[in-house]
């Protein structure tokens, strides 16, 4: 007679059968009907990473942090975000290699941790990356009211900025229209989109380059001093904040399943993309403090502001040409989270956590259409209406988070599973992915009270969606599988 197909909680709630049930390594190396098509090369994937990995940290954040936590030792603050980046870079790298399937983090921990930890990776991505879209709207939002200032327009103050901004301000209409419109543009199709996004991130590090190159010629050595205004915690606590903009290459290994030669070529794009990143990010930080007193620095558009501060006028030009060209480079970070969280939730519905009906992709575009949208809605309340340093540390508890589960299941993964086929090794384990941990624990101890709280009411929600529906509508649940 068969088992009963009663789930029986007291006896498999801790079991390979309950919550630590595990996703298989093996997956289809082409879509199926519905699934997402393999179109992106070695360049697309790269370009993708540094359209999430070179975008508000440049244009906007260095400047945030140097004026409010760091001085000049914005430097400091970049530098510990990038070590800490690159040692759990090693570790997606080992499994972008191993799983290149849709769902980045969340996918990693399923199939080496189990379920309930996938889950909670996934439920935490979820806010995550819909919250760092936000965030790059807002940056956006900046460099675009920069420009219409330049050309001599008066706007209604109550538009340019969440409420606590500025006198006057209740939305930051602009942020919350670009997530409207990065979720229409997303809505097309991935071929399109990929295409897009290069040529925007093309034209992205061609205005990087050249505002470097412009401003090395009007670096002042008395802008460095004092070197830590705020103390070497102020230098920590800035880390903390610019954090997310070190990580672009989590939201790349999200789309993992829309790759060409995926386990040879994904490893290779994330150390690639962060290593141009690291070059990036130093030498930016040197030419803005070096242009502009930390404390002169305007944080809504920080590098237009330090050119125009030079006094020379060809200079003060090339700040409304930059703030266009940031208007149009900084899109590109938001639209490769905007897709990363898409493919997550699609992942995650696929798999029977969420409802399936977002599991169905478009008949024609095939891309998940039914998640996209939410998306766009949902970072856009949170771009009108909160500041941009509050959606940042709400972004960083959360990649913080998936960076600690994703080092950890490396080390776990070597010792349960030392047989699997890797095409990328991380180095030197279990030491690079403790390095990863202890960083990121660090990190993220220095993020202030209130976004805890945020963080730990929306995990608190999430356990709650698990219990109710996740855990029952598995596809990994045998008893599902069975009736």
């Amino acid at each position: 007679m068969p088992e009963s197909t009663t789930i029986r909680p007291r006896t498999k709630l801790f079991s390979r059968s309950g919550l630590f049930r595990r996703k298989s390594f093996e997956g289809p190396d082409e879509a199926g009907p519905g699934g997402l098509p393999r179109t992106m090369g070695l360049w697309q994937l790269v370009s993708l990473s540094l359209g999430g990995l070179v975008g508000a940290g440049v244009f906007s954040l260095a400047g945030v942090v140097a004026n409010q936590q760091a001085g000049p030792g914005v430097m400091i603050s970049f530098l510990i975000a990038i070590i800490a980046s690159s040692a759990a870079a090693l570790c997606y790298a080992e499994f972008a290699g191993l799983i290149p399937r849709a769902g980045s983090a969340y996918t990693y921990s399923y199939a080496a941790l189990g379920e309930v930890a996938g889950w909670l990776i996934g439920w935490d991505l979820l806010l995550e990356y819909t919250a760092i879209v936000a965030v790059v709207a807002i940056a956006v939002s900046g460099y675009l009211s920069y420009v219409v200032e330049q050309v001599g327009l008066d706007l209604p103050s109550w538009m340019l900025g969440a409420p606590g901004t500025g006198p006057g301000h209740r939305v930051d209409l602009f942020a919350a229209l670009l997530c409207l419109l990065l979720a229409f543009v997303l809505s097309r199709g991935s071929k399109q989109s990929a295409r897009f996004e290069t040529a925007l991130v093309v034209v992205k590090l061609a205005i990087v380059a050249l505002v470097v190159v412009a401003g090395a010629f009007h670096i002042s050595a008395g802008n460095f001093s004092p070197f830590l205004p705020y103390g070497i915690g102020g230098a920590v606590a800035g880390a903390a904040t610019t954090f997310f903009a070190v990580y672009g290459y989590d939201a790349m290994t999200a789309a993992a399943e829309e790759s060409v030669e995926a386990k040879r070529l994904l490893p290779k794009a994330i150390i690639v993309s962060l290593a141009i990143a690291a070059v990036i990010y130093l030498l930016v930080s040197i030419v803005l403090v070096g242009m502009q007193r930390y404390d002169q620095i305007d944080v809504h558009s920080p590098f237009s502001s330090a050119l125009a501060a030079v006094g020379l006028a060809g200079l003060a030009g090339l700040g409304t040409v930059v703030a266009v060209g940031g208007i149009l480079g900084i899109t590109t970070s938001a639209f490769a989270n905007m897709l990363a969280v898409s493919r997550i939730w699609f992942a995650m519905s696929r798999d029977g956590l969420l409802p399936r009906y977002f599991a169905r992709t478009h008949p024609r575009r095939r891309v998940p259409t039914r998640v996209i949208w939410p998306v766009g809605i949902g970072s856009a309340v949170i771009a009108g209406f909160l500041p941009i340093k509050e959606a940042a540390d709400l972004t960083n508890i959360g990649i913080l988070a998936a960076f600690i589960v994703v080092s950890i299941a490396v080390v776990v993964l070597r010792r349960t599973r030392p047989d699997l086929p890797r095409s990328f090794r991380t180095p030197w384990v279990p030491f690079v992915p403790l390095v990863g941990v202890a960083f990121a624990v660090w990190l993220i101890a220095n993020l202030d009270a209130l976004t805890w709280l945020r963080f730990a009411g929306w995990m608190v929600l999430g356990l709650v969606v698990y219990a109710v529906f996740g855990f029952r509508n598995s596809v990994e649940n045998p008893e599902r599988k069975e009736t």
